[in-house]
């Protein structure tokens, strides 16, 4: 039976990758993720991005399922290992569905590291450092980031909550989430999104419907 679920755990996980990439965008999503999104820096150079995704309540249980194998009740690292690298794995052929720009420039990542999943108060969470693959210098402008699922198969949402963060960042610099589709937008938001597609071209916010997260820093 143990077999089974970790087949079907693989199967499943698979079959939402799959069809994430041939469900048309007008199709309700069926696998919910909120998140939380850390910018990172090392000495103002930006370095990468540090996920933490909370997965819904469907997803968490079939993922869990014949995983508490000394059935204490809880998913201890042993436990979750397997699971851990069947999401990573089949993250990978996605890009980990984060998108990085510098102005209207698509910026590469290097593979993740730190990944580890959690279990905490019914809540499963997928832990990972996302590092870009060239570091951007200090002083950097037009850059943003945004993590969906471009079927709209996965919904990803940001938490309600802190959801986006800078770590270690030089004095001055800031994160704006802009909601392209809110119907009131934050001014703050507008301004900084009109100003980039004014400097950098539409394409420097171009994702579409999806949130993005712009990185601004006051010129000193």
């Amino acid at each position: 039976m143990l077999e089974f679920n970790k087949s079907y755990r693989l199967a499943a996980f698979i079959f939402v990758a799959v069809l994430a990439t041939i469900v048309p965008v007008s199709a309700h999503p069926h696998m919910w993720v909120t998140y939380v999104l850390t910018v990172d820096y090392d000495k103002g150079s930006v370095t990468g991005v540090d996920h933490v995704w909370s997965f819904d309540d469907s997803y968490t249980a079939m993922a869990l399922e014949g995983l508490d194998t000394n059935n204490d009740g809880k998913y201890d690292q042993s436990e979750l290992a397997e699971l851990l690298k069947v999401n990573m794995d089949g993250l990978k052929e996605f890009n980990y569905f984060t998108v990085a720009k510098l102005g209207e420039k698509p910026l590469e990542f290097s593979p993740p590291t730190n990944a580890r999943l959690d279990y905490t108060n019914g809540v499963l969470r997928l832990y990972f450092h996302l590092p870009l693959a060239k570091p951007l210098p200090p002083g950097a402008e037009g850059l943003t980031f945004a993590v969906f699922d471009p079927s709209y198969f996965i919904d990803f949402q940001p938490e309600k909550t802190d959801a986006i963060k800078l770590a270690s960042a030089p004095e001055g610099c800031a994160a704006t989430l802009i909601d392209p589709d809110a119907d009131k937008q934050d001014e703050q938001a507008k301004k900084l999104g009109d100003a980039m597609a004014q400097q950098f071209g539409a394409g420097a916010i171009g994702f579409g419907s999806y949130k993005t997260v712009a990185i601004s820093c006051k010129k000193s």
